[in-house]
């Protein structure tokens, strides 16, 4: 018996070991992960020129605060380290460098701005290290081809403008276009966009005047603009070159039919700031619900994007479209991570953020999902446009594929 009973014993205690050591194998980390957290890492513009998206990642903390309340992500707690490179290329690859190597993130996820992602991009591809949904238009960053670990997710700068030059070729084909425009490749990405679009049609571009993002004043470039006789305007701008735009245009009396970039349609940080009665009539495009619009009122997902707001962001602007923007954001990392498992290496999460199929979020449009592959690093490639009544936003017309990139 004794014997027997030890023989037992032993076959119990190799089957308790074979067993854990089969549950550690289904777990894999790379640095970042474990079995209670997940570093996030984040660069924001909290100062500097394009200080105003700084809302974006303090929504973003807010959202991971939430998730974490509830319990986390298949049990693990979100760390969201997010700093401030002040909208400068080299701080940026200076933050990278510390969230990777001394931090030692998971991945860095909505790093802002064109200039940033476009410095950092070799570096976050070398170290192998996801530079997920990248908070920029370009369409650089949805070249799997060549830099398998950078992902976009909102709609590309060139398909918006696409998208504009196929209105205006519907509705105002005689008309003589100027363009206010960044001198970034944000800014030459949207203006290509426009003229590609216009095709055999590009002489209708009459004018075109560049800014630098850090410029004090934008008056001169407008005035030109003006002094060349077209009736359409495209502003092309961080939120505060646009509202300084919108202002001018306005002063000068000039009444054009006003084309404003996406990303420089918030009421509360251009709209308000520039003239609500200079901004009336402007047409854009969405992808994602204006809070401010009262035909949302009851729509169970922008209710449920208020109460996160109400508690865990109090303080935060519900006219300002970026905290609406943050969240949708917030929703594709979960839900990346979610489908993740406990397979927490780099590369998995790639391949998870490859791998999304008609994902939605409570924030955007109706008809408007996301879908990722292997071969399509463009999550969201759908718009809508829309005209301020000088008060909100209001769509008109069917969703629109951009298509830029297949």
């Amino acid at each position: 018996m004794p014997a027997r009973l030890t023989s037992l014993f032993v076959t119990a205690v190799l089957v308790a070991a074979l067993t854990a050591t089969a549950v550690r194998a289904q777990k894999k980390y790379d640095p970042g992960a474990s079995d209670t957290e997940i570093k996030i890492g984040n660069i924001m513009p909290y100062s500097g020129p394009a200080s105003s998206y700084g809302v974006i990642g303090k929504t973003e903390a807010a959202f991971f605060n939430m998730i974490n309340a509830q319990g986390g992500i298949n049990g693990r707690k979100i760390n969201f380290i997010s700093y401030d490179d002040a909208y400068s290329p080299p701080k940026a690859i200076e933050q990278a460098r510390k969230l990777v190597e001394s931090d030692e993130v998971l991945l860095i996820f909505q790093s802002l701005g064109t200039p940033s992602n476009s410095a950092i991009m070799k570096y976050m591809n070398a170290k192998k290290v996801p530079q997920l949904f990248v908070a920029s238009g370009g369409t650089k960053f949805g070249d799997p081809k060549n830099f398998p670990w950078t992902m976009g997710f909102q709609p590309n700068y060139q398909s918006e403008g696409r998208i504009y030059a196929k209105y205006i070729l519907e509705h105002f084909p005689d008309s003589k276009i100027a363009v206010f425009w960044q001198n970034d490749d944000a800014g030459k990405d949207q203006y290509k966009g426009l003229k590609d679009g216009l095709g055999d049609k590009i002489g209708m571009i009459v004018a075109d005047k560049s800014y630098e993002v850090s410029d004090p004043s934008i008056d001169s470039q407008i005035v030109a603009l003006h002094d060349s006789g077209a009736d359409i305007f495209f502003s092309w701008a961080a939120p505060k070159g646009s509202a300084q735009a919108i202002r001018k245009v306005g002063e000068l009396g000039w009444k054009p039919k006003f084309f404003l970039a996406n990303t420089a349609t918030t009421v509360a940080s251009v709209l308000k700031p520039a003239g609500l009665e200079y901004s009336k009539d402007i047409i854009s495009t969405a992808y994602i619900k204006d809070p401010t619009d009262p035909k949302w009122k009851d729509d169970p997902g922008v209710r449920k994007w208020a109460e996160f707001m109400d508690k865990f962001s109090p303080d935060g602007d519900k006219a300002n479209a970026n905290n609406a923007y943050a969240y949708v954001e917030g929703q594709a990392m979960v839900q990346v991570l979610k489908q993740c498992g406990d397979n927490l290496t780099r590369e998995n999460v790639m391949k998870q953020a490859a791998n999304l199929k008609d994902f939605s979020s409570d924030m955007l449009l109706p008809g408007i999902t996301v879908n990722t592959s292997p071969d399509d690093y463009f999550p969201i490639e759908q718009m809508q446009l829309m005209r301020f009544n000088g008060e909100a936003w209001e769509l008109f017309g069917p969703v629109i594929n951009g298509e830029v990139g297949h």
